[in-house]
């Protein structure tokens, strides 16, 4: 410990020893400063502190001296600690800023424009279960004729999946003005990201075009969860499901393509697994449930669907997402 410190310190608790006047208290929160400065551990400062204690009552030494050995060592472990604290602390504080960078980055890739198809109502929701969400969306609209959408799911969070929805952003706007079909469309985005991404990261998609002019929709998918397709004709729910494996685990994949054609009525829900995999205290809800919903809400505006479903689904978790939770909506007017 620096000698001009502790002289001023053992002065001043000898003054207020002595007179107990509060100035000297003032002027210890100054030395108190000084000991931060020339970074003086807690149990010096109390080592001090018995050493002048025990010169102004040195009958008092041989009684109250174990005590202050005792609160050293507790200080030494508390001093430990502290700084351990203070460092995870930095750490969260640099998480932090990361985390606030990858949702300014996310916040920029997740704009996306609905399209405007004749005939087409289209509705999405899509919520974070945290700061950051691994799910996106992304639609293409070409010509008032076709509207085409990507519902992603990025296995991770913070700042790779940001980078992956970028690497998803720049494949899709290289897509713009050219071939949608979504085979096409698959092949191209799983070469971009298994070029660029870690293999730790992984991205499930599911890809659907919507023709406005044979009211055909075109689909495919990388590992993704099945969309829903409701025939209200025959009031039926059937599952549009097609193989391929999710993108980013081998460079050459070849993706199935199917199609149907959607009539007055009929709605797709495309959606990720916070839909599908939602718990409440039970357990996982029931997919009859939100078939259930689904059919209940078939007459309704295809926005007002997806909030209904989103809102009823969050009350059912306790209002706490476990996952991600994205639906888009198609539907046949």
């Amino acid at each position: 410990m620096p000698q001009e410190v502790g002289k001023q310190y053992s002065e001043l608790l000898r003054k207020y020893v002595a007179h107990k006047d509060e100035t000297d208290l003032y002027a210890a929160q100054q030395v108190s400063r000084k000991f931060i400065e020339k970074k003086i551990s807690p149990e010096e400062v109390i080592s001090l502190h018995k050493n002048t204690v025990e010169e102004i009552f040195p009958d008092l030494a041989p009684s109250i001296g174990p005590s202050y050995d005792f609160l050293i060592e507790i200080m030494i472990h508390y001093g430990l600690a502290l700084m351990e604290h203070q460092s995870l602390l930095r750490k969260q504080e640099a998480m932090q800023i990361e985390m606030d960078v990858a949702v300014k980055v996310q916040d920029m890739l997740l704009e996306t424009s609905v399209p405007d198809v004749p005939g087409l109502d289209i509705g999405m929701v899509s919520k974070p279960a945290k700061n950051m969400s691994g799910d996106y969306v992304y639609f293409i609209e070409q010509g008032h004729e076709e509207a085409c959408v990507a519902v992603a799911d990025v296995m991770g969070k913070g700042l790779p999946a940001a980078l992956c929805m970028s690497m998803i952003k720049f494949g899709m706007d290289s897509l713009r003005d050219k071939a949608t079909e979504p085979k096409h469309v698959l092949e191209v985005i799983n070469q971009i990201v298994e070029k660029s991404m870690d293999d730790s990261m992984f991205i499930s998609m599911f890809y659907g075009k919507y023709d406005g002019n044979t009211s055909k929709f075109t689909y495919g998918s990388a590992g993704h969860e099945p969309a829903i397709l409701y025939r209200a004709a025959e009031d039926r729910f059937v599952e549009l499901d097609a193989k391929g494996l999710l993108l980013g685990i081998r460079k050459d994949v070849v993706f199935q393509e199917n199609s149907v054609e959607m009539l007055p009525g009929d709605f797709i829900v495309m959606l990720t697994d916070g839909v599908t995999e939602g718990r409440n205290a039970e357990g996982f809800i029931d997919e009859e449930v939100i078939l259930k919903m689904l059919r209940e809400m078939k007459d309704k505006p295809a926005q007002q669907i997806t909030d209904y479903l989103y809102t009823e689904l969050f009350k059912m978790q306790n209002y706490m997402l476990h996952d991600d939770f994205t639906l888009v909506l198609f539907k046949k007017e």
